[in-house]
């Protein structure tokens, strides 16, 4: 048996960085994926797709890994100085299905970043866990994800 939880995040944030570069770091998935805590490997597998392996989180008896494979697309718009990062998940490979956005907004004095993140987590436990085992998964994704996000900020000079 296994446990679904479903994650729904959303962040926006305005850094001192200009959109361009803002855009050229998010849009390269090994560099931007060097600011997400507790990755563990990341496997390029051809066609903008990239699995993703998290480090192991819980205790010796009972741990997660969550693994899963997401596609990537970027588009930047110069003139309008605004680009989108975009990745689906890839069916198939691992016990998640992640997908989400980046929106990159230039503002002239500073840039507006708006993330976007969906996603099912499959745990191996029995459904009667799921009230007690859903609200860590949860805490925990919304943690590395903002600490993710602190590290991006640090990396473009800080909040505007």
């Amino acid at each position: 048996m296994a446990i679904t939880v479903k994650i729904d995040l959303g962040y926006e944030f305005d850094v001192k960085a200009k959109a361009a570069e803002v855009f050229e770091v998010l849009s390269d998935v090994p560099e931007s994926v060097s600011h997400f805590p507790k990755v563990e490997k990341l496997t390029d597998l051809g066609g903008g797709v990239y699995q993703w392996e998290m480090e192991k989180v819980g205790t010796a008896q009972v741990n997660i890994q969550t693994i899963y494979a997401s596609k990537y697309v970027s588009k930047y718009e110069s003139a309008k100085g605004q680009g989108t990062v975009k990745w689906t998940p890839v069916k198939g490979i691992g016990n998640a299905l992640v997908g989400g956005n980046w929106k990159i907004v230039d503002n002239k004095k500073s840039t507006n970043v708006t993330l976007a993140i969906q996603g099912e987590i499959e745990v191996p436990l029995p459904g009667l866990m799921k009230m007690v085992v859903a609200p860590v998964v949860e805490g925990e994704f919304e943690k590395l994800v903002e600490k993710y996000i602190d590290n991006l900020i640090k990396r473009f000079g800080g909040e505007a």
